[in-house]
């Protein structure tokens, strides 16, 4: 059985994100990141720790809460040493810190997605006055000075709510607008290609051409942009946690536990560097891959690539010769 264009055109782009050793790479680093997020509880038990437990035995009470030991504590029971002040197992906690981090990041991106499609899609196939209204309520949403208002909206929700939930709402409620715009544009130009003139003429409806049609054909972009918005996602949730206004202590959090080291870093800028060290890395290989992603499944990017490094090849040739 032959195979159809769209399974064709998915082998031929998993083939090309293979050929890149930088995103190979990267997710690798991010699939070693997702198994140590969830295993946190297994490892955790496994090291004899738990994220919130505190240790006072563990800190000089005498300096100011400082670890007790050499390289903050680390030990056969505390692997990457304690927190100040409080003596709670970092290793733990970097791991549960990862979970939030993660979880907020594809929540929120997940939310910014379904509403940026939506609206898109009606925006492109309605009539004009939808897709004015729609576009304008767009632009102020891409407007809005968006973590000013997370802040806001978070300082003012009762603090039961739970925090990881809100933040993703607060994220993906306010930050849909690109995604929308994106989406917008897409949909006005592959309405005006045959595929979707036979379909209506088929009989098909406006919003089954959507659903047959059009949403196939926007996957690519959507799944590009979506890998785009996971590592902003990962800092925002970061810069609210860092600001006391994400998860609230004592859940763990990169952004909780920068905020907490500021106070330290003096004593021992690891309590510092561990947490940023990591928000780095899974950044860095979010976007890495995320750019790989959009080469993948764009051929004509492909193309130009490959064209640019035998250009590369043979001026490295004439040049050694």
């Amino acid at each position: 059985m032959a195979a159809t264009p769209a399974a064709s055109g998915a082998r031929q782009a998993w083939r090309r994100l293979r050929a890149r050793p930088a995103a190979v790479v990267s997710a690798g680093v991010l699939v070693l990141l997702v198994v140590l997020a969830l295993a946190a509880p297994l490892l955790a038990a496994l090291e004899g720790q738990d994220a919130n437990s505190y240790h006072d035995s563990l800190v000089d009470s005498a300096r100011g809460g400082v670890p007790l030991g050499s390289f903050g504590g680390v030990s056969g029971d505390h692997w990457l040493g304690v927190e100040p002040g409080t003596g709670r197992d970092l290793f733990v906690r970097v791991l549960y810190g990862a979970r939030i981090s993660l979880l907020v990041a594809v929540g929120a991106t997940v939310v910014q997605v379904v509403i940026g499609v939506a609206v898109g899609l009606a925006a492109g196939l309605g009539n004009r006055f939808l897709d004015s209204l729609l576009s304008r309520i767009t632009d102020v949403m891409i407007a809005l000075p968006m973590l000013v208002l997370a802040i806001a909206l978070t300082a003012v929700v009762p603090a039961d709510f739970p925090r990881p939930l809100l933040l993703i709402l607060v994220i993906g409620l306010l930050n849909w607008g690109g995604t929308s715009r994106i989406v917008r544009a897409q949909t006005l130009t592959l309405k005006q290609l045959d595929f979707v003139a036979a379909a209506r003429l088929g009989g098909s409806g406006r919003w089954r051409v959507a659903r047959r049609e059009l949403l196939p054909s926007l996957a690519a972009p959507v799944i590009t942009y979506a890998a785009i918005l996971l590592p902003s996602n990962i800092v925002i949730e970061a810069s609210l946690s860092f600001l006391g206004v994400g998860v609230k202590p004592p859940t763990p959090s990169w952004g909780q536990m920068l905020s907490t080291a500021q106070t330290w870093f003096r004593a021992d800028p690891m309590y510092v560097l561990l947490p940023a060290g990591l928000l780095f890395v899974t950044v860095l290989a979010f976007t890495v891959l995320g750019d790989a992603v959009r080469t993948a499944l764009d051929p004509r990017e492909a193309s130009r690539l490959r064209i640019g490094t035998r250009k590369s090849r043979k001026m490295s040739r004439e040049t050694a010769s």
